[in-house]
């Protein structure tokens, strides 16, 4: 498994969590959130999504965004051999994998690149054993609200169920996450489970259509959530 971009900051400071955006399609709006301080930008690469960019975002543009801003391919039951084929097309720094995937493929991936594992929940899920199969093959999780298909319902989950959880990986948090949550997302940091938040998942709340975010809410957020 690979090592992960740094740790949480500590000391008296609050600790600012990452921000994610998911579901880029457009190369100017992945420049405007590197300039404006996002930490990691979402790809989907599974076809049935109205967020599908593989057409709109061919190789040689994805290549060409420079900066600090982390590249993060999602995929959903995605045949090895064509995953890995992205990841180098794309030079992508991260894969996000949102579907069925055993601990098994898991683990054949993250030989060679960053694998953030994802859980759809329910309020009532028992963290520790869903994800226990995973601690070993995955680098971290991200959890996310069940729906009835793979990708995102724009609905949040309960919070507090992560609360429960002794596991010891970083997460990524996503689900229904929108503009007016910022300070819940500050009080959970500062919680028991906060100092294993690593990235705040934002996607569907800041969009004007599918794939094309408003970006003047995302500025307005990520200035809010990384204020002190």
């Amino acid at each position: 498994m690979n090592e992960t971009t740094g740790s949480q900051e500590s000391g008296n400071s609050r600790r600012k969590t990452r921000i994610k955006v998911c579901g880029m399609t457009l190369p100017d709006q992945v420049n405007a959130l590197d300039e404006m301080g996002v930490d990691l930008a979402g790809f989907i690469f599974y076809p049935k999504s109205p967020r599908y960019m593989r057409e709109k975002l061919p190789p040689e543009k994805i290549k060409r965004i420079g900066g600090r801003i982390a590249k993060v391919g999602v995929f959903v039951n995605a045949p090895y051999d064509e995953m890995m084929r992205t990841v180098e097309d794309y030079r992508l720094d991260m894969v996000q994998l949102h579907g069925d995937e055993t601990p098994f493929f898991c683990e054949k991936v993250a030989n060679y690149v960053t694998v953030i594992k994802a859980f759809r929940l329910t309020d009532n899920d028992p963290i520790d054993w869903i994800t226990r199969p995973f601690n070993d093959s995955s680098d971290m999780f991200m959890f996310d609200t069940m729906g009835s298909g793979y990708g995102g319902t724009g609905k949040k989950f309960d919070w507090n169920v992560l609360n429960d959880a002794t596991m010891q990986k970083l997460f990524f948090m996503s689900g229904g996450i929108e503009p007016g949550d910022e300070e819940k997302l500050k009080a959970f940091e500062a919680g028991e489970t906060g100092n294993k938040l690593f990235a705040i998942d934002i996607n569907s709340r800041f969009e004007i259509s599918p794939g094309v975010k408003d970006i003047e809410k995302v500025r307005a957020f990520v200035t809010s959530m990384k204020a002190d």
